[in-house]
């Protein structure tokens, strides 16, 4: 209960944070940063309705809202899952762009038009590939040996009341459903990725002796500059910080998934549902830890937050002295303005900037565009 406690703060705020961040920051809504908000709201939704139900259902043996939380809590897990999964494709694609085009492009802020198209393909796909799961799950209860009680048990059954065509597709599903979250959610962007880091190191590579051995004057328009240098460096890192997570927070499930598969070791039910709680916290885990671990790798997302945290404390925390101080000056300024031997207008052009200029400083967030307040 406490390690789900901790788990539970740690990735509602960082979830949250980091969706605040890139939605009230204009110069930081580009694909690659909405693409990570976009994972953080999939994490955090994780946390925020399955986390709860799943300690719940632990705790008391019960269901919180019955059957329907039986299909919605795997549909949500596995849409997670789908999101995390496309998206480490794109960035990883996104990163081979930004290493092998022409670095005197300047970066432009995109049209919301462009990022939701892209975004949506993530989204359409992931909550259609997860679309089985609302048909696969049924809740089952029955008397607990000792107490006497009745438990709550989500199992993996089709229900006979489909049609035909969509039964078929539900037990084919189930059948290949351990195989198929392994391809598809554990193999498929791990594998991406590492060959989109080493094609992007080959071409990164090929480049360079091409660029040292050309005229000075066409290696000084092809080499990089130092400011994308260090971007190529962020991107890495970021990639390469979210594969990791993910390999480490996915592997042990579906480990032993394929060890009890292809060893045809019979388990009881309740090792199943110990194993089946491990591989849910690690997720829980996982989803977490990710908007840590981003607001420590990306430099340019960690400053915006902790100049919001900056800001708020602040806001919070009034500086005597300060006010005093600015209080004095803007008294001084105005004595002397007003004694001072000069024309009405431009009396006016003095007073006002003496008088505002802290008041500006104070101004709301929203006045200023960037800012990530």
């Amino acid at each position: 209960m406490l390690l789900a406690l901790i788990v539970f703060s740690v990735g509602i705020v960082g979830n949250l944070a980091l969706m605040c961040i890139v939605w009230h920051n204009y110069y930081l809504k580009s694909t690659w940063n909405c693409a990570l908000a976009s994972l953080a709201f999939w994490d955090f939704m994780v946390l925020f309705f399955c986390l709860p139900v799943v300690i719940l259902n632990e705790l008391t043996k019960r269901r919180l809202m019955g059957d329907l939380s039986c299909r919605i809590v795997p549909y949500v897990e596995v849409t997670s899952l789908g999101v995390t999964t496309f998206t480490l494709c794109a960035l990883s694609i996104d990163r081979f762009h930004a290493v092998t085009s022409v670095p005197a492009r300047p970066q432009r802020v995109e049209s919301c038009q462009s990022i939701l198209a892209k975004l949506s393909v993530i989204w359409v796909g992931s909550l259609v590939l997860a679309g089985p799961e609302l048909l696969m799950w049924q809740l089952e209860q029955e008397g607990s040996s000792r107490t006497g009680l009745p438990v709550d048990r989500c199992v993996q059954q089709a229900s006979a009341a489909l049609p035909e065509a969509l039964y078929g597709l539900v037990l084919t599903y189930h059948q290949a459903r351990m195989w198929w979250s392994f391809g598809c959610f554990f193999c498929l962007p791990l594998l991406f990725t590492a060959a989109c880091q080493l094609l992007t190191r080959h071409v990164s590579d090929e480049k360079r002796p091409s660029s040292a051995s050309s005229a000075p004057s066409s290696a000084s328009c092809s080499a990089p500059s130092p400011k994308q240098q260090r971007r190529e460096r962020q991107l890495t890192r970021t990639v390469v910080a979210l594969a990791s997570i993910y390999a480490v927070c996915s592997l042990p499930e579906n480990a032993w998934n394929i060890v009890l598969a292809s060893a045809g070791v019979e388990v009881g039910v309740a090792t199943r549902a110990l194993l089946a709680l491990i591989g849910q916290f690690l997720m829980f885990v996982r989803a977490g830890a990710t908007p840590v671990l981003l607001l420590c790798i990306c430099r340019s997302l960690g400053q915006a937050f902790m100049d919001c945290c900056c800001c708020c404390c602040d806001e919070c925390v009034p500086d005597p002295s300060a006010s005093s101080t600015s209080s004095s000056t803007n008294a001084t300024a105005l004595s002397s303005a007003l004694s001072s031997p000069v024309p009405v207008q431009e009396d006016k052009l003095k007073i006002v900037p003496a008088l505002f200029s802290d008041k500006a400083k104070d101004s709301p967030a929203e006045l200023i565009i960037g800012t990530p307040c």
